[in-house]
C-alpha cells in the first residue's frame, strides 16, 4: 500500500472511530486484501485439517473490529494489530470448539517457529528444529493469556508477530518501541513460551 493509500486508511479510520459510520464502508475494501493476508497466515500456521476458511475468517473478524465503538484507531499498524488479537479469538474459539465437540479429538497444532522461519525464508542459516516442533493452539493460547499476566508488551509483541505476519519493525511500530527492543523482547518471549509448551 503506497503512502497517499496508507494515509487514506488511516485518515477513514480515525474517523470510523468518531462515529463516522460511512468511513467503516469506505476502509472496508482498502483494508480487505490485508485482513485476508493475515488470515491466510494465521490458518496456514494452523495446519492441515482446520475448517475454517480464509474468507470466514476475515468476514468474523471484520464483525468484531466494526463492534468496536469505542476504539480510538490511530494509524493502520494498530488497526491490523487489533485485527490480529481478534484473529486470535476466532481460531482459538474455534478450536476450543472443535475439542468440545469431539472428545478425544487432537489439539490444533501450530508452530511457533514460522514466523521465524518465513522471516529467514531467504537466508541460508537454519531455525532450530525445536522452535518449528508443532505445539496445541489452545495451550499456546493459554500460555500467552500467562504471559500477557507477566509482561503484557511481550504477548502483544507475540500476537502481533505471530497472529498478524507484522514485520519486527511494524509490530515495534504498533507497541511504540524501537526495532532492538522488539528484537531482545521476542527473543525473550519466544524463549518463555518453549520453557510454557514443553510437554
Amino acid at each position: 500500500m503506497h503512502n497517499q493509500s496508507a494515509n487514506d486508511v488511516t485518515d477513514l479510520l480515525r474517523a470510523w472511530g468518531a462515529g463516522d459510520v460511512q468511513a467503516s464502508a469506505a476502509v472496508a475494501p482498502l483494508v480487505y486484501d490485508e485482513l485476508r493476508r493475515q488470515a491466510q497466515l494465521a490458518l496456514r500456521r494452523e495446519g492441515d485439517g482446520h475448517t475454517l476458511q480464509t474468507t470466514a475468517l476475515v468476514h468474523e473478524a471484520w464483525l468484531r473490529l466494526d463492534a468496536q465503538h469505542d476504539m480510538h484507531w490511530d494509524n493502520r499498524t494498530q488497526f491490523f494489530a487489533v485485527a490480529a488479537q481478534m484473529m486470535r479469538r476466532i481460531l482459538v474459539d474455534h478450536a476450543r470448539r472443535r475439542q468440545s465437540l469431539k472428545r478425544g479429538a487432537a489439539p490444533t497444532q501450530v508452530t511457533l517457529g514460522a514466523v521465524d522461519r518465513e522471516a529467514q525464508r531467504d537466508r541460508a542459516s537454519a531455525v532450530p528444529r525445536s522452535s518449528l516442533d508443532p505445539i496445541d493452539l489452545v495451550a499456546l493460547d493459554d500460555a500467552l493469556t500467562r504471559l500477557a499476566a507477566l509482561d503484557p508488551q511481550k504477548a502483544r509483541l507475540v500476537e502481533f508477530r505471530y497472529f498478524a505476519g507484522l514485520s519486527m519493525t511494524e509490530a515495534a511500530e504498533a507497541l511504540g518501541i524501537s526495532p532492538a527492543t522488539a528484537g531482545r523482547q521476542w527473543a525473550i518471549a519466544r524463549a518463555w513460551l518453549r520453557r510454557e509448551l514443553e510437554p
